[in-house]
């Protein structure tokens, strides 16, 4: 069958569109008519660092309608509406204990670039073409992925939006009411206005955290992080001193802090932010080999705890319907981040993403 791709050739070059061919569904596998896709950075990361050798197709925030079904698939049928999340095991003991965020066969089944048995299910004129990234590959038309990747999306519901509710969304509301699962009238440091940490401040808002406090160098994006229920908003040009900065707002410190940045000397200035018994959750990436932000003497001394967060702590198959029902009620309204492209352009998109002109990409493929 063909669809259209946005494929990855090389780190520096643009994505270019092509036509592909994708396998027929094998027994497990499901076959989804992609409506939306959400443009996360983590893609571009993989792009960048060619940890998947290209070429390749990326996308792990798709949503779209159930086409076909394996013969093993029993969870969706032909025309269901789904949000595509990561993919896990659902047999080892973390994904057993309800945490398939941490699943023993994370790595394999989200980041090779191929099925477990080495295949791949696309391919242009003479090539395969890297695919199952985070078990879809959704930068296309059409993308096969698996039950565990599959949440239905409620009729009533915008199918295009509800992708990133798979990975973006779920990272920053879900690391902030489930990881951290802040407490009532508590406060919370947010490093980072893009659609992670925002969706982290509708999370900590959800969770009647009383002074929340935003970290982020746009003014457009401190705005709406003062809409969607910031207390305060920083700008780090002006809060070079992020600690005085903060205990100015707080004397004692906060209770928590997230970091969606990834930025080595601001993880360690975090550090200086937390009160007694504070919590930092990373979901930032770093580069390899940045340290532990803090020290131990004070880890010790104050009872601090430094933890990693990967896709919010989430279970996607109950966080994600919670989601759903907090955006009915007005609760999350992750759709005021949204603003969409046609997949064509990628490019375009990224550019504007990287420049600030939007916060959460949806690229649409005019499929419904």
């Amino acid at each position: 069958m063909k669809v259209t791709a946005a494929v990855a050739r090389a780190p520096e070059a643009d994505f270019s569109i092509e036509e592909l061919e994708i396998d027929e569904p094998r027994e497990d596998e499901i076959l989804v008519r992609v409506v939306g896709v959400g443009l996360c950075h983590t893609d571009l990361v993989f792009k960048m660092s060619q940890t998947i050798v290209p070429p390749a197709v990326f996308g792990h925030e798709g949503s779209g309608i159930v086409d076909r079904v394996g013969s093993a698939v029993t969870k969706v049928a032909p025309g269901d509406r789904v949000a595509i999340t990561f993919r896990s095991c659902g047999e080892c003991a973390r994904c057993r204990k309800g945490d398939p965020a941490y699943c023993h066969t994370m790595p394999m089944l989200n980041y090779a670039g191929m099925r477990p048995d080495g295949s791949k299910a696309l391919h242009g004129p003479g090539e395969d073409i890297a695919s199952n990234f985070f078990g879809q590959s959704s930068f296309a038309t059409h993308c096969l992925t698996y039950e565990r990747n599959v949440v239905k999306v409620p009729e009533g519901f915008p199918l295009e939006l509800a992708g990133p509710l798979g990975c973006g969304i779920q990272t920053g509301a879900g690391g902030v009411m489930r990881s951290l699962a802040c407490e009532v009238g508590s406060s919370i440091l947010i490093l980072g206005g893009g659609a992670v940490g925002l969706s982290a401040v509708m999370g900590a808002a959800v969770q009647g955290c009383e002074t929340i406090i935003v970290l982020e160098p746009h003014a457009e994006r401190r705005r709406l992080a003062r809409e969607l229920g910031a207390t305060h908003v920083l700008d780090p040009a002006e809060a070079k001193d992020l600690a005085a900065a903060v205990r100015a707002i707080l004397p004692i410190g906060v209770d928590y802090a997230f970091d969606t940045t990834g930025i080595p000397d601001l993880l360690q200035a975090t550090m200086g932010c937390l009160g007694p018994h504070g919590t930092f959750g990373i979901v930032g990436i770093a580069p390899p080999g940045t340290p532990m932000p803090g020290d131990l003497m004070s880890a010790v001394t104050f009872g601090h705890t430094v933890k990693g967060i990967i896709e919010g702590d989430s279970d996607p198959d109950t966080f994600i319907p919670e989601m759903i029902e907090l955006y009915r009620q007005g609760r999350l309204p992750f759709d005021r981040l949204v603003k969409t492209y046609p997949l064509s352009e990628i490019n375009r998109a990224i550019a504007d993403q990287h420049d600030g002109k939007c916060v959460k990409v949806v690229l649409l493929t005019g499929q419904n």
